[in-house]
């Protein structure tokens, strides 16, 4: 069981550790004058705001599933990639990000406050400045997709919706910027559509980010079209869902959370300890995806007595101290 627990480097300068990715900011160069940000993607994942296991590969997974789409996606939006030296690290440009959290959806999903459907299950049909018909069905093809923005909280507090207007009115980005974020929102969500769709997946809805370097260019940062950023449904089985009332087939990787839930209140009680076979089980969840929506065999790098070791010997050229 190969996991990265955490990536700790004390030989990388300032440290910023997530829920998930251990990261560091490399001093300004003469060739990257605003700095480098080098971010690992751990095995950890969260749920709960706590985190609750780490899965074998999942990094791996989740940072070679976004190198993927950056590749095939960098003709609609310059990216934040720099190198790719392991496979569980992107080396990226230091960027300004906005406080705004662009979420494009193409289906009536979702099932937190912020979704569109328990909005439009509550009657509401008018929602980021957009307006839904009725006689929609749950996970029901919206009539073209949608941007569905918010804000980004900070020190515990809560996403709030925004519609376009709010956004350039509150000053969180300009109106040429909204208009070229929305542009290239909706155009990266139509190709990873298209290419889904030929892997007999649905891309139902996905969020993105994206950033501003020094000279005012915007770029796509963070990840994009992953398992975890992304709700994926399976087209065989969708249009039998439809018509039931069901939940269309997917990526099931809910199966930790629901467990953990189910035995606790996990907002206050301790965690109770996950099985191994439920985490084996997820981990093979992670791979299944990365396989359907990259067409590729996933092949684990094991290089390294531990995935720490390897991870360290290849960021061995960015230590400063």
């Amino acid at each position: 069981m190969r996991v990265l627990t955490e990536a700790r480097i004390p030989e990388l300068p300032a440290p910023y550790f997530g829920k998930v990715r251990d990261c560091y900011d490399l001093p300004p160069s003469a060739e990257y004058p605003e700095g480098r940000r080098i971010l690992i993607s751990s095995d950890r994942i969260s749920a709960f705001d706590r985190i609750l296991a780490a899965i074998p590969f999942k990094g791996q997974v989740l940072t070679q599933v976004a190198r993927f789409w950056f590749d095939r996606t960098a003709d609609i939006c310059p990216n934040h990639v720099i190198a790719y030296p392991d496979a569980n690290v992107v080396i990226g440009q230091h960027l300004t990000i906005p406080p705004v959290e662009i979420v494009v959806r193409g289906y009536l999903a979702g099932t937190t406050g912020t979704s569109i459907l328990p909005l439009y299950k509550k009657g509401q049909r008018q929602m980021y400045g957009h307006t839904l018909p009725d006689g929609l069905r749950d996970n029901e093809a919206l009539p073209q997709p949608i941007i569905t923005p918010t804000s980004k909280a900070f020190d515990g507090g809560h996403d709030e919706p925004l519609t376009a207007a709010e956004i350039v009115e509150q000053g969180l980005l300009s109106a040429a910027q909204w208009d070229e974020v929305s542009a290239k929102a909706l155009a990266l969500f139509a190709r990873g559509q298209q290419m889904a769709a030929e892997r007999g997946l649905i891309l139902v809805d996905t969020k993105y980010e994206f950033g501003v370097d020094a000279a005012g260019t915007i770029l796509l940062a963070d990840e994009i079209h992953t398992p975890d950023s992304s709700r994926y449904w399976l087209a065989d089985g969708y249009e039998a869902a439809l018509r039931d009332g069901s939940r269309p087939p997917s990526f099931d990787k809910d199966v930790i959370r629901a467990w953990v839930a189910a035995r606790c209140d996990p907002y206050v009680d301790e965690i109770p300890e996950i099985p191994a076979e439920m985490i084996e089980q997820t981990s093979r969840v992670y791979i299944q995806a990365y396989e359907a929506i990259t067409g590729e065999t996933f092949v684990p790098d094991l290089a390294g007595d531990t995935v720490l070791d390897r991870v360290r010997g290849n960021l061995a050229p960015y230590f400063t101290a």
